[in-house]
């Protein structure tokens, strides 16, 4: 009788142990699934973030960020999204809440910071930098710090962070040129043609390094075209920059002979250089 009544209880445990060793692989199944669409959410949001339309990449970043809002790579991808579509405000805000999140570093600061400068908020942007370890040495937190110091006029610091953010990049032409520009803008007229002139043979498509460079190069009087590389247009272009600058140092004279030469050397119709001469010649 005993072995009547232990013969149930036994298959009863058998089917409850097979329950659980079926829950448990579902579970199983279940977790792998989960892994898998964390992937493929990694892999679009990587995608979204360089090789979607930026605005579209906002829309599922902020889509995704309502539905997750503790999750610091959603808000993160949200303001880098954000940057990319020019929608400063809206990306400072983003920037400054990805700060606060669990998880957030010194990156984050570094682009708080950034898109602080890119809306103008140039003191909050310094509060924000003076704020990072100074043992986080990236070329765009120097990069960052010296046009804050340009803003505030303190030569010395920018002048620091300028060369220290060189050294830290294999491509310091933008950077040369940035710095360049706080030469020209201090009447440094020498020392930022020889910055411009560096920009140039680090980056020979810089055309505002090019068109700095004459700009300071007839601050002091000096109109001869400089030799670096140039297409046609581009040409045509420096030479009515010159002119530009002949005539608000008043040398009217040389103002016309260059916005003449601007004329003939652009392959197409030139309208700017032409209304430029059009007004010297009916003054």
């Amino acid at each position: 009788m005993r072995q009547q009544f232990l013969i149930p209880s036994m298959v009863l445990c058998g089917l409850i142990l097979s329950a659980c060793e079926k829950e448990t692989e579902e579970e199983k199944v279940e977790k792998t699934f989960q892994e898998v669409n964390v992937i493929d959410e990694t892999n679009l949001n990587d995608v979204l973030l360089t090789a979607a339309d930026p605005n579209e990449a906002v829309t599922y970043f902020q889509g995704a960020a309502a539905k997750n809002p503790g999750r610091i790579d959603l808000q993160r991808g949200l303001a880098i999204s954000l940057s990319r579509a020019k929608r400063t405000t809206e990306a400072t805000a983003a920037w400054k809440k990805v700060t606060t999140m669990k998880g957030s570093g010194n990156v984050d600061r570094v682009e708080y910071a950034d898109a602080l400068v890119r809306s103008g908020d140039w003191n909050q942007a310094k509060t924000v930098l003076d704020g990072i370890s100074p043992t986080y040495e990236t070329f765009k937190r120097y990069r960052l710090e010296a046009v804050v110091a340009d803003s505030q006029k303190d030569w010395n610091r920018a002048d620091h962070f300028y060369e220290t953010a060189v050294g830290l990049t294999t491509r310091p032409g933008s950077v040369m040129n940035n710095w360049g520009y706080s030469k020209l803008s201090r009447g440094d007229y020498e020392d930022a043609e020889r910055l411009f002139a560096e920009a140039i043979r680090q980056d020979r498509t810089l055309f505002t390094a090019k068109n700095n460079l004459v700009l300071a190069r007839a601050a002091q009087g000096n109109y001869a075209m400089p030799v670096v590389p140039m297409t046609q247009v581009e040409r045509a272009m420096l030479l009515n920059t010159m002119g530009i600058s002949a005539v608000k140092q008043g040398d009217v004279a040389t103002a016309k002979n260059l916005f003449r030469e601007a004329i003939s050397t652009h392959p197409q119709h030139y309208e700017e250089a032409v209304r430029s001469l059009r007004a010297l010649e009916e003054a």
